[in-house]
């Protein structure tokens, strides 16, 4: 049996998004109740994750058949944009999500964009710590609406 991770981007046919929105479920759990506002992974769907994948470009990390790990990015004019980001609890601290981050990464060189962006919450500063080995520096903070303190961080990978 291989034990091996494979990254690749969702295919046009893929319909198996049920188990990708429980990946995601699971993968956001732990953040409830130390982020405020709450996560927006909360307001996905079946069907909205499938028009994420028809917007923006998705990656899955499978094992033996199984999706551990998923992300998604939007192209914009002069970067990529990370909507989400997963790994199973299980798998997490492996390398999943670095591997996920290389394929954007890939991807973003291929398209001659110079830099990938995400947004990270204030609270979540493993998340950080995790982006900032990656490559990523924090460039703002901003509040959700209705919040008068910052509730996220905006990093940015400037591609070497």
């Amino acid at each position: 049996m291989d034990s091996s991770v494979c990254v690749a981007q969702f295919p046009a046919d893929f319909d198996r998004w049920d188990e990708v929105l429980a990946l995601i479920m699971r993968a956001f759990a732990s953040m409830d109740g130390v982020i405020d506002p709450p996560s927006s992974a909360h307001r996905l769907t079946v069907e909205s994750l499938r028009d994420k994948a028809r917007q923006e470009t998705g990656f899955a990390a499978q094992k033996d058949g199984r999706t551990v790990g998923c992300i998604f990015v939007l192209e914009r004019a002069n970067d990529f944009c990370v909507g989400k980001l997963a790994v199973e609890p299980g798998f997490q601290g492996q390398g999943i999500g670095r591997q996920l981050m290389q394929a954007v990464e890939d991807l973003a060189r291929s398209r001659c964009k110079p830099a990938i962006e995400l947004q990270t919450r204030v609270e979540l500063t493993g998340n950080h710590a995790a982006f900032a080995r990656l490559g990523f520096r924090e460039t703002e903070r901003t509040a959700h609406e209705g919040y008068d303190r910052p509730t996220s961080i905006t990093m940015r990978n400037m591609l070497s």
